[in-house]
């Protein structure tokens, strides 16, 4: 079974951090001029929440006339939903659709190894699946032949 460590390890491990204290629009800025859809916000070492653009789009909502006077501390997420390293595929696919979740920070005890997003998942599985395509095709092409089927047919 596919686990998160095997996509990380893929995927590589770039990761996009902020701080609680940066300004909303900083962040904003950030994440379209590295075309990220999130920013993981850390505070003395520690995950401290996830901005989204979930979260961005909620705050310009509410507060479009002055939403540059905010810090991303007062609009991220301060209880992402994270797994290990360990966790199965399944598992991932599971908490990102009962927790609408489209990012999960992947921690390893205190340590941040890396951010899984909703099109990590999907490209894994269509990766998994040409892969079984092509063992399948593989499989069948190298298919015994039918000793019966080869035999010459006599002539009547």
């Amino acid at each position: 079974m596919l686990q998160v460590n095997e996509i990380l390890r893929v995927k590589g491990h770039t990761l996009y951090t902020g701080t609680p204290d940066m300004p909303v629009s900083q962040a904003v800025e950030s994440m379209s001029q590295l075309d990220i859809g999130s920013l993981v916000i850390m505070e003395h070492g520690e995950l401290v929440g996830m901005l989204t653009f979930r979260e961005i789009i909620r705050h310009m909502n509410a507060h479009a006339n002055d939403a540059g006077q905010f810090t991303v501390r007062s609009i991220m997420d301060d209880a992402p939903v994270s797994v290990s390293p360990n966790t199965n595929f399944d598992e991932v696919q599971r908490l990102m659709l009962d927790k609408h979740a489209r990012y999960i920070p992947v921690m390893d005890g205190p340590t941040l190894m890396g951010v899984i997003s909703f099109y990590d998942m999907a490209r894994a599985i269509v990766e998994a699946q040409q892969f079984e395509n092509d063992m399948l095709k593989a499989y069948i092409r190298d298919w015994p032949a039918d000793a019966e089927s080869e035999a010459p047919r006599k002539q009547l």
